[in-house]
């Protein structure tokens, strides 16, 4: 797909491996240096994906009306500007714990709208029927991250304490803004509406676009609530495993390592599977079959068997998740106009960060008032609903699959 591509790849790989190098980094920073207790670091998690999705509200309708790659940049280089101030901080005995809620808050907003704008320049960018491959690809190199990352941060933090990987996590923002930088190319400035200055009424318009949709608004409501009900289980789970069942660190960590094959595995198939069944038959079986797995988490006990159990589970979620992510975000793409993109990916981040914050909140007093093995059990039970949440009516077919078919034909 040409060197521009390779360039955009590079960053966003690099940028992906020093998140999940940082894994967890921010807590364990507020616990091992700050000494904060449980409720502290569950509010560090809840406040900054809820303020941060508040914070970048009226980013979308801002990054829509701006050339991309210049908002890519200046997203990274704010992120690396704010991670930096906490080994820095560190280094001068300033750390406090208001900091890290301050840069968790900007480095959530800076997300959403980094994401809104490579969304749309993704799309500026490549051919498409190339997307889907595109999207494969970033769907691979997020689960080699996953896979690798955790691991090799916990190694580093061991060797060189919580500060050290965060410090490599700013830097990988920074090496990304140098990978943008490189494309090169003239992008045009999108044109503007007749309106002087952002009104009120714009900052709805990803959400008015969305739910107004026949085939986007089930699907938002579908990936938001699975989404949201996976995160929310995955302290409850860290609870129950190293807390309740004793299982070491290691293999806690090993439990979801060694499933992210499967996420390597089904961003490979996607292609295929799309080209043999359809775009849409594929999006629906892997969207129902990513929803079967989280209830089988309740049964988990202790030693090699509850371990096992629990990396079996992870690995068929993980591939249907591999398939599925890939193939919707192609759609979403396709199915979305090129002057709402950055608004429509934008209301889709902010809500979904929004409603993992709310549920994780939630699923936590759940578990607080019963048993996290309760509260994953209603979870588990809840998530199989949503597969009536997906879109059931054949509509017309996206643009991207009428294009490849015409390809295919005239190339015989």
């Amino acid at each position: 797909m040409g060197r521009r591509f390779g360039w955009l790849w590079a960053a966003y790989a690099v940028s992906t491996f020093g998140t999940w190098l940082a894994f967890d980094a921010f807590a364990m920073i507020a616990i091992l240096v700050l000494h904060a207790g449980s409720a502290e670091v569950s509010l560090l998690a809840a406040v900054g994906l809820a303020v941060g999705a508040a914070v970048a509200v009226p980013l979308g309708p801002w990054v829509e009306f701006c050339r991309k790659r210049p908002v890519m940049i200046a997203m990274d280089l704010a992120r690396f500007a704010a991670v930096m101030s906490i080994p820095a901080a560190f280094a001068l005995g300033w750390l406090t714990f208001a900091q890290l809620l301050v840069v968790s808050v900007i480095v959530a907003a800076a997300d959403i709208a980094f994401r809104a704008a490579s969304g749309a320049y993704l799309k500026a960018l490549v051919r498409p029927e190339d997307l889907l491959v595109a999207n494969g690809r970033f769907e691979s190199t997020t689960w080699t991250a996953t896979a690798l990352g955790p691991p090799l941060g916990g190694a580093a933090i061991g060797m060189f304490g919580p500060v050290a990987t965060v410090a490599a996590d700013a830097v990988s923002y920074l090496l990304s803004a140098v990978g943008i930088r490189a494309i090169g190319g003239r992008e045009p400035r999108p044109p503007r509406t007749d309106a002087p200055r952002l009104r009120a009424g714009d900052l709805l318009d990803g959400w008015r676009y969305i739910l107004t949709h026949p085939t986007l608004r089930p699907l938002f409501l579908n990936t938001i609530l699975v989404n949201g009900l996976i995160m929310a289980t995955s302290p409850l789970l860290a609870v129950l495993m190293l807390g309740h069942l004793g299982f070491a660190p290691w293999q806690y960590g090993l439990a979801f390592a060694v499933p992210c094959v499967g996420g390597l595995i089904g961003s490979r198939m996607a292609p295929r599977l799309v080209a043999r069944f359809g775009q849409r038959q594929v999006m629906l079986t892997a969207g129902a079959l990513r929803a079967c797995w989280l209830l089988g988490l309740v049964f988990v006990r202790p030693g090699a068997a509850g371990l096992m159990l629990v990396m079996a589970v992870e690995l068929g979620l993980i591939t249907c998740m591999g398939v599925f992510n890939p193939v919707f975000a192609t759609y979403r793409l396709d199915q979305t106009g090129t002057d709402r993109v950055a608004r429509t990916l934008s209301a889709w981040s902010v809500t979904s960060k929004a409603t993992t914050a709310t549920l994780t909140g939630l699923w936590g007093l759940l578990a607080g008032i019963t048993s996290p093995r309760i509260a994953i059990a209603v979870a588990g039970l809840l998530i199989l609903t949503t597969p009536l949440l997906l879109p059931r009516h054949r509509h017309a077919p996206s643009r991207t699959l009428r294009r490849v078919t015409l390809v295919r034909r005239v190339d015989g």
